[in-house]
């Protein structure tokens, strides 16, 4: 009998400069939101689909719909964490979020300016 070992990457957040988040906003304002998120929350069936889609195109918008600010903020920010995403920009319900995917060639990743 084997063993199957499966390691979880888990990166810290991103220290992004204001020049970099200012890039990544003006490649994220034509963007349509691939996530929506109603008042049902967050459920494991979401987040396998938030993850895929993040790992996939790694500047995602996220529309967040509940009650109230605090309980969009609390969203935004388990999202945040549970992926190690950087929130980009959140204007209203809509939240950018960039996530860089390390395992894709240099040249097909999100090239950032210098800080």
């Amino acid at each position: 009998m084997g063993f199957v070992v499966i390691t979880l990457l888990h990166f810290a957040p991103m220290n992004l400069s204001e020049r970099q988040k200012k890039y990544l906003r003006g490649l994220g304002h034509p963007l349509k939101p691939l996530i929506m998120i109603g008042d049902a929350g967050l459920s494991k069936s979401l987040l396998a689909e938030f993850e895929s889609t993040l790992d996939h195109h790694k500047l995602i918008k996220v529309r967040v719909r509940v009650g109230d600010r605090e309980a969009r903020d609390d969203i935004i920010d388990k999202l945040c964490s549970l992926s190690s995403a950087v929130l980009i920009q959140r204007i209203g319900n809509v939240a950018l979020l960039y996530k860089p995917n390390l395992t894709k060639k240099p040249e097909k990743r999100v090239r950032l300016p210098s800080k």
